[in-house]
């Protein structure tokens, strides 16, 4: 009995162990579903946060990316002081156009193609800028336009031999060459006739009043490239509202986007200080090249003008051009100014960066700049004390000029090669000025290269209104 006693005690013993562990196996089992189930929800908790984040990270970036799509006119430099301009940050942006395919390209690197490797964009400042106080002193020097002397005639019409009238003209080699002499001569400078209009017409009361002009501040918007940017007013003296011309040429596709922007013309033609005059038959198809007659032909548009300043549609003028004027011509005893380029000095520089971006036609870039090398361009060196420039490409956007026969010469001289070859004026201007002083080297040509950041503490900078793309010539 005793033996049977302690065996049930065992058996009863030894079950209720395989109970207890069953149990607490089961008690285990439901605590680690339910540290799951935490889990779970502290893993939903942290994932719905997160997502909310990238939810407020992308709607900023949204709002962000609308207001600099409405912002269209995205500045880059500060407002100038009236008279004494302060450094400030700038941004200079790059408009690039697409013109045509690449077919053959000049031996002038390996890595013309690429795309430039840099990702952030250089930043250009203004510098500080010393104008007189007022206009009120200035006095023209009485002996400033003693300058090289002779007299300019221009071809107006051509005989009818030549199948297609071009505005440029039909310029032989020969006569090219022997335009670059500075001396009494009729030479082509645009405004060439044929048995019709070659363009560029304009109304006869514009013209009128052109004739008026003593100094002249003009710019051009062709194609509805550009925004219209006004003088800042309150910068501009009341001598230079009422004795400066400002004349703003554009065709009627901008008039007409102008207008449907609020910008009408009044009664009198004007839009602020800007005089609109509207340019009919435009001369080219390819916008920026009939841009380059406004730009380079002032002498020929205002024929009466002392003086004019060209300011591209991309910059609102904030300084008085009295002011400029005597800063840039007077002071230095100059007849031609214009800036450097603010990033190139060399035109290899700049005819590979015009590749890289495809600015133009490669074939057409590779010919012209083939054909400046055969003619003795040869590279920038800064190095060298004999330099005639601090730097052979221009940043072409401002440019101050007297009327002087130099000047109107080089004008023309520039102009024929933009009408000649590419559009992309600063790869022919090193090649024209050091061709004209080359021939000419008892007869001087003042011309004043000046920093670009004396360009930009003058005027504030702006993006281009989106280009569309010009008809390759």
């Amino acid at each position: 009995m005793g033996l049977d006693k302690r065996g049930d005690e065992m058996f009863v013993v030894e079950r209720r162990g395989w109970i207890g562990a069953f149990l607490r196996s089961l008690r285990r089992g439901r605590d680690r579903l339910r540290a799951a189930r935490r889990g779970r929800r502290s893993y939903k908790l942290r994932f719905s946060r997160l997502a909310s984040l990238l939810a407020a990270i992308f709607l900023f970036c949204l709002v962000a990316f609308g207001l600099n799509m409405f912002l269209h006119g995205k500045m880059e430099g500060r407002t100038p002081s009236a008279y004494r301009v302060k450094v400030a940050d700038t941004v200079k942006g790059a408009d690039t156009v697409k013109e045509a395919d690449t077919v053959k390209e000049a031996d002038t690197g390996s890595d013309v193609g690429k795309k430039p490797t840099s990702k952030h964009r250089k930043r250009h400042l203004p510098c500080e800028v010393t104008l007189s106080e007022s206009v009120n002193n200035l006095v023209e020097p009485s002996s400033f336009m003693n300058f090289t002397q002779f007299s300019l005639d221009y071809i107006e019409k051509e005989e009818n031999s030549f199948s297609i009238p071009r505005f440029g003209g039909h310029q032989t080699l020969g006569e090219r060459e022997n335009s670059f002499h500075a001396i009494s001569q009729k030479l082509h400078c645009g405004f060439v006739k044929g048995p019709a209009s070659t363009g560029f017409d304009l109304d006869e009361k514009d013209r009128i009043y052109m004739d008026t002009c003593k100094v002249v501040v003009s710019s051009c918007i062709f194609g509805s490239s550009d925004f219209l940017r006004r003088p800042t007013t309150k910068r501009m003296t009341e001598y230079s509202k009422k004795n400066v011309c400002f004349v703003m040429f554009v065709d009627e596709e901008t008039l007409s986007t102008l207008s449907s922007e609020g910008n009408t013309p009044d009664d009198t033609g004007h839009i602020g200080l800007w005089k609109i005059v509207v340019v009919k038959n435009l001369p080219y198809k390819d916008m920026r090249r009939t841009g380059k007659v406004p730009k380079l032909l002032s002498h020929r548009l205002f024929p009466s003008s002392r003086y004019s300043i060209w300011l591209d549609s991309k910059m609102r003028l904030n300084t008085d051009p009295m002011l400029i004027i005597e800063y840039f011509l007077w002071r230095t005893k100059s007849e031609y100014a214009i800036s450097n380029h603010y990033d190139r000095h060399c035109v290899w520089e700049e005819v590979l960066q015009n590749k890289r971006l495809n600015k133009y036609n490669h074939t057409a870039i590779d010919e012209q700049f083939l054909f400046y090398q055969s003619d003795g361009l040869t590279k920038f060196d800064p190095t060298d004390p004999n330099t005639p420039l601090p730097s052979y490409v221009p940043e072409g956007s401002f440019i101050v000029r007297a009327h002087t026969p130099m000047s109107n010469l080089f004008s023309c001289l520039w102009f024929n090669e933009v009408d000649r070859f590419t559009s992309r004026d600063q790869l022919s201007f090193a090649y024209t000025y050091l061709k004209l002083r080359r021939l000419n080297p008892d007869r001087q040509f003042y011309l004043h290269m000046f920093k670009d950041c004396e360009r930009r503490a003058l005027v504030k900078l702006f993006h281009h209104r989106e280009l569309p793309l010009p008809v390759s010539p």
